[in-house]
Order: structure tokens, then sequence, then C-alpha cells
């Protein structure tokens, strides 16, 4: 299928198609006139892509996993999803900290307000 049908089947924009094939994250095939042609395994990946990049995940770790994603039959795709999963517990970690400091954060701002409402201008 062409890009439009793609995007419309997919519900991510053509835009972010050719974006995502710019970074490496899914290779669709060629017409012979050289416009893209997705298959439904491409479909399926997008909507893998877009569920990661959704989650928050860096490209670069997307790009990473998506191979042993495909593929789950060597005994190295255990090494690199048990490698994966480390970076995304990782991922995850920074996330929760930098969520700690925000909700930190907000509390003071809170108590700030708290404070000034009641003893006014």
């Amino acid at each position: 299928m062409k890009i439009g049908e793609a995007s419309r089947v997919s519900g991510v924009s053509a835009r972010s198609l050719r974006h995502y094939e710019d970074e490496g994250l899914i290779v669709p095939g060629r017409f012979s006139n050289g416009f893209r042609d997705y298959c439904q395994s491409t479909i399926d990946q997008v909507l893998v892509v877009r569920s990661l990049l959704e989650s928050g995940l860096p490209v670069r770790l997307i790009r990473e996993a998506l191979p042993s994603l495909d593929d789950g039959s060597d005994g190295c795709t255990d090494v690199v999803h048990a490698e994966f999963l480390h970076e995304v517990q990782s991922h995850r970690d920074r996330l929760a900290a930098r969520i700690a400091i925000l909700s930190d954060q907000r509390a003071a701002l809170d108590a700030y307000l708290r404070e000034a409402r009641r003893t006014g201008p």
C-alpha cells in the first residue's frame, strides 16, 4: 500500500512514517516508480514503534531493540533482549527520579501558594 493508505491504516501521519524510515525504524518496500510500498508487516512494525515512542523510549533504544523484537530465534537475541530490558529499566529509573524532583517542586509551590493565600496581600 502507498504511504497515504499506510497512514490511514496505522493512524500515523505520512510525515511520521517518513521520519521513522529516516531514523531506520522501518524499511518499506518500493514500487518500480520509487514510491514507498507498505506491507502489513511494516504496518505492524509502525505500530510497535509508535507504542514504544509513546512510552517515552528514545529512538536510539527503539532502533537497537527492533531487530531483537522481530526475531527471537537465536541465542544471541537473549543477550540483546536482556541488554534492551536493562536500558529500558535505566530509562524508567531516570524518569522516576525526574518525576520525584518535579513532585517535590510542585509540593514546594503548593506550600508557597497556600501560605501566600493565607497571609494575603
